[in-house]
């Protein structure tokens, strides 16, 4: 029994410097999983600059967050957001479905382009549905693993660049409205992380699409060529070739 006693205190000390280590360690081991999850979900290079998490009220936040872009395209990133807040009902951590109550996107910096026929949010999107695999073969990882419902999902403030082919890495400002998705995977009872991903990036798409038309672009930025070089000479059309890298 003194055997056992002495066995049983080792465990215990053993079990609280694990947990006093996790505890201290949680921010760098959440920006990792974030950094290492999120580039394989997405094709892309993803870093986050820091992670602040307050367990005991199930909150976070996540700043310079960045998602680069597939290889092909010539802008810097897809992404940028300096910092992301996130609310969550503790108590749904051990349980199969977990209850975000909030994912609060402040002012995300958006570059949407186009090369090749494609756009990197198409490429970043096919590469999420290809991660996930087809529905049959999803089925049983997604039964398996967690799910999410959440409850409110905000991005305001956005700024929005589009970049085409032509462009040479150049961008333009576009408007972009805010965004509000309610009780995601609510009426499914959950739903897995990439679903989430692909409902968000569904969302953002959808709001680029409406705010950026690339043929417009292109024969918006070849009239104004043109009409530089009528009105104001050579000079400044070859100075306005030059900004968009023709």
């Amino acid at each position: 029994m003194k055997k056992l006693g002495i066995a049983l205190l080792v465990f215990l000390i053993i079990l609280a410097a694990g947990i006093f280590w996790l505890h201290n360690n949680m921010d760098s081991l959440v920006k990792s999983a974030i950094e290492k999850y999120g580039s394989q979900m997405t094709g892309t290079r993803v870093e986050v600059a820091s992670v602040e998490i307050r367990a005991e009220k199930g909150q976070g936040v996540v700043k310079g967050f960045i998602v680069g872009n597939p290889s092909g395209f010539k802008t810097p990133y897809a992404l940028k957001v300096g910092r992301i807040e996130i609310d969550l009902d503790v108590s749904s951590i051990v349980k199969p479905v977990v209850l975000i109550r909030k994912i609060a996107v402040a002012s995300p910096d958006v570059i949407y382009e186009r090369a090749k026929g494609t756009t990197n949010f198409d490429a970043i999107q096919k590469h999420i549905e290809d991660q996930a695999g087809s529905p049959g073969a999803s089925k049983g990882k997604e039964e398996g693993g967690k799910k999410l419902i959440v409850d409110r999902l905000s991005i305001r403030g956005a700024k929005a660049q589009a970049s085409a082919e032509f462009m040479q890495g150049k961008t333009v400002t576009v408007s972009l409205p805010d965004i509000t998705l309610n009780n995601i995977g609510k009426a499914e009872g959950g739903v897995p992380p990439g679903k989430l991903g692909k409902e968000v990036g569904n969302a953002l798409k959808e709001k680029l699409e409406a705010a950026v038309n690339f043929d417009s672009l292109a024969r918006s930025m070849g009239n104004t060529l043109k009409n530089a070089g009528n009105e104001i000479g050579g000079k400044a059309k070859n100075a306005l070739k030059g900004f968009f890298g023709q």
